[in-house]
């Protein structure tokens, strides 16, 4: 039966249309994001560009990368491009020194880059205004133009994800993704569009292989904890798919460095609380595999997302078609099955996605 909303605010219509399905808006924004890298590639790609050449023109000599949540895990991501790719030094922002204790850092010749899916949030506006005072270059990352984080930026990219709805951000992360990895080919002084050129369509291949990822969820029904590892490009892809299971099945899960699990929480790990291993296709891989062998030895329930070779070693996983991908775009197609792990767990324990508690879209930290 619909129930009538007529009388209910428009907060109280939206739960009640999401409990006919639950899941139904996240699921529709995850199947968008192929669309979203093909608008990026085809729409967004030359203004990416001619930011990037107006930002390289000023030099930056170090690059400070703000932001919360979701986009902080893509801010992540920027710096191992940043750092790789251009051997530029990064640090992530701690904002609060600013916005909290008014301290006044000297950011000549520094680049900050904000990234926010809202660009709505009171510290991110007051930090970035705040750098740009003290001499920085300032860059905004946002799905919202006309956003005020926009506005206090000297330069802006829009990362053209479209209205997202869900509280758990998808398309908007992996939209962040593609659009930084632009951005910073652009500062290489090369577009980067032809090594992206096949995301869309392999992101498209891993999105329709759903029954797959449901029956992982299955096995993970009542788990009480995860633990989920990386290293290199692919670490920010643990984070933010730690997020993900948190803030929709409630799961305590906890996002590692493979190099950072052997430095003492290897010892938490047991038989039954399963390991994610996100493996990446390159040196990120290559230097997980200690880690891998170390996991295996202790009988851990391992399931890996990754190449063929590493999956078919573990106790379950999920292949990527990564093969001739550089490992640099990896991330983008690396967190799609786990997004999709986080909302199948979320449905097979009785809780809707949509909805996860506590939550606002717009986070207003201060």
């Amino acid at each position: 039966m619909t129930l009538p909303t007529g009388g209910f605010s428009g907060a109280r219509a939206r739960l009640v249309a999401m409990s006919e399905q639950p899941g139904r808006i996240m699921s529709g924004e995850m199947a968008e994001q192929p669309a979203v890298l093909r608008r990026i590639l085809e729409q967004g790609a030359p203004a990416i560009r001619t930011v990037a050449r107006a930002i390289a023109a000023r030099g930056p000599r170090f690059v400070l990368l703000t932001a919360r949540g979701t986009s902080d895990n893509a801010a992540l991501y920027a710096k191992y491009l940043l750092e790789i790719r251009l051997g530029l030094p990064c640090g992530l922002t701690s904002m609060s020194t600013t916005t909290a204790y008014g301290a006044k850092p000297d950011f000549t010749d520094v680049l900050v880059i904000t990234v926010s899916q809202s660009g709505g949030s009171p510290d991110l506006v007051a930090s970035t205004k705040a750098a740009r005072e003290a001499g920085a270059v300032t860059l905004a990352v946002t799905n919202n133009a006309d956003s005020p984080l926009a506005a206090v930026s000297e330069h802006h990219i829009d990362i053209l994800a479209g209205p997202e709805r869900a509280l758990p951000a998808t398309k908007t992360y992996t939209a962040s993704l593609l659009a930084l990895y632009l951005f910073v080919e652009g500062l290489r002084g090369d577009g980067g569009g032809a090594s992206a050129r096949a995301v869309p369509d392999l992101a498209a291949q891993v999105l329709d292989r759903r029954s797959e990822v449901r029956a992982l969820a299955g096995r993970y029904r009542f788990a009480e904890r995860m633990v989920i590892i990386s290293r290199g490009y692919g670490y920010p892809t643990a984070k933010e798919a730690a997020l993900k299971l948190m803030e929709t099945s409630y799961i305590p899960a906890l996002a590692y460095s493979g190099a950072d699990l052997l430095h003492g929480p290897l010892a938490m790990v047991d038989n039954i609380s399963p390991v994610i291993a996100v493996v990446p296709d390159g040196k990120g891989g290559e230097a997980l595999q200690p880690v891998l062998d170390r996991l295996r030895g202790r009988g851990a329930d391992l399931v890996v997302i990754g190449p063929r070779p590493q999956v078919e070693a573990a106790s379950a996983g999920f292949v990527l078609p990564t093969e001739g991908l550089p490992e640099e775009l990896q991330p983008i197609l690396e967190i799609l099955p786990l997004q999709l792990l986080a909302h199948e767990v979320t449905i097979a324990r009785g809780q809707d996605p949509d909805a996860p508690r506590a939550l606002a879209k717009v986070t207003e930290t201060r």
